[in-house]
């Protein structure tokens, strides 16, 4: 494994603001395709690969929480497990959560109450993020010639 599975959650005033919803659907399918080509077809995290589809492509933010800037920094391959971790709450809703929480614990060597522990913070980040307006920052699509000023 490359890296820890992280859980990322989007602030509720960012929600539907993201890349698919900026660019053109042939622009967001080429990035899917390059984005899954560069990883292999392999997940970036575990490697793994989903049944349906072998990956899907995940926006990766950092968070300027002085200014409010949500500034894209990387377009990941991931397996659907590991995305439905990084959007634990929305895994949530679909009564996934469980299964959610016992992947993160797998993947990072972790027990499930670490794992539950771990995404009780990232919640309390999320409800505070979720406070603020964010400015979306998309110059990083800029390298593969799309126009990333965002909304």
């Amino acid at each position: 494994m490359s890296e820890l599975l992280t859980i990322e959650l989007i602030p509720q005033t960012s929600w539907y603001k993201n890349v698919r919803s900026q660019v053109s659907n042939e622009e967001w399918e080429r990035l899917k395709k390059l984005t899954a080509s560069r990883a292999g077809h392999r997940c970036e995290i575990c490697g793994g690969r989903g049944s349906k589809w072998p990956v899907e492509c995940h926006e990766i933010f950092s968070y300027d929480d002085e200014a409010h800037v949500q500034r894209l920094v990387k377009l990941v391959a991931l397996c659907p497990a590991c995305h439905e971790v990084k959007h634990i709450g929305l895994a949530g809703v679909r009564g996934r959560r469980a299964a959610a929480i016992a992947h993160l614990a797998r993947v990072n060597g972790w027990s499930n109450a670490d794992a539950e522990l771990y995404a009780e913070g990232c919640f309390e980040q999320w409800h505070r993020r979720s406070r603020h307006a964010w400015k979306l920052d998309l110059s990083y699509l800029e390298q593969f010639g799309i126009n990333g000023d965002g909304a």
